[in-house]
């Protein structure tokens, strides 16, 4: 059996940035009984392993835990000549982040400023509009990033007219760090319903989607999902009259799990984070909200 292996490890973030901490690295042989344990490597550097059994002798699994990112562990083959070079892409850890930093009101799209314009009813917020409602919200740095995490995949969520999803709603009643509450155009349903021929959107339960008790008379009107594997945009619609309002949400759908490859153990059924949301946008939509991290 040759060990002659040699790996070449490149550890980054979503944007393809080499994470700038130490991280330990374990690496299990699936068929042999053959372990290695590297602690407090340098990820700003290219990591090099050498003396490892390759593919001919089956995959080994690897394991890497940075101190602000989530711990991944994936599989992979050792090629039997060369450098078996290998990117590892690191989702952060919600927990670690001591700070957010996010663009000034005057540098967010036309069509987000025009929403915060035009809400002058938000929950906790009333009577503030536009930048001074933006710089109130700004102090919940959770409530901020769902915000522009749904502005972001709303604004790239495009209707066969040219119409994005954000450019239909009319005004945010209530913020939350997974959704927000809006008043929206009734065109919104009907480009929605009118999308599923496109395969845009499909029809789904809204059935665990409940109205604040601020909206009185209004009664579900359906709810749709984009056609994303992680990360989908969620629209439910409640109406009353000529009136519409929407739950407008974006579904983890363990995403976070699959699309890194993150250790199972670290989620213990907490809901949907919208840092989490944020690393998915980023590297599985190429989507950017346009805020980043600090990280401790």
């Amino acid at each position: 059996m040759a060990q002659n292996g040699k790996l070449k490890l490149e550890l980054v973030d979503v944007y393809g940035k080499r994470l700038q901490e130490n991280v330990d690295i374990s690496l299990r042989h699936t068929r042999l009984s053959h372990s290695r344990f590297f602690k407090s490597q340098d990820a700003s550097k290219l990591i090099q392993i050498s003396d490892l059994f390759t593919s001919v002798e089956g995959p080994y699994q690897i394991s890497i835990d940075p101190p602000s990112y989530h711990h991944v562990t994936q599989f992979l083959n050792v090629k039997t000549g060369g450098v078996t070079e290998k990117q590892i892409v690191f989702p952060v850890d919600a927990s670690k982040v001591v700070g957010v930093n996010f663009p000034k009101f005057a540098g967010l799209t036309k069509e987000m400023r025009a929403v915060l314009t035009n809400s002058s009813n938000v929950l906790g917020f009333e009577n503030k509009t536009g930048s001074d409602l933006y710089d109130a919200i700004g102090v919940d740095d959770i409530k901020l990033a769902g915000l522009f995490n749904i502005s972001c995949k709303t604004t790239a969520t495009v209707f066969t007219d040219g119409a994005n999803t954000l450019s239909l709603v009319k005004e945010l009643r209530q913020i939350r760090g997974d959704r927000f509450f809006a008043v929206v155009d009734r065109l919104l349903r009907e480009e929605t319903v009118n999308s599923l021929s496109s395969g845009l959107f499909h029809r789904v339960s809204g059935s665990l989607h409940k109205l604040p008790p601020e909206f009185v008379g209004f009664q579900p009107a359906d709810s749709f999902k984009t056609d994303d594997h992680f990360g989908n945009l969620q629209l439910t619609f409640f109406q009353k009259g000529e009136e519409f309002v929407a739950d407008i949400d974006i579904d983890d759908a363990a995403g976070i799990q699959h699309v890194f490859q993150v250790l199972r153990n670290h989620f213990t059924g907490e809901p949907t984070h919208p840092y989490n949301i944020h690393e998915i946008l980023v590297a599985h939509q190429h989507l950017d909200p346009k805020y980043t991290f600090n990280l401790k």
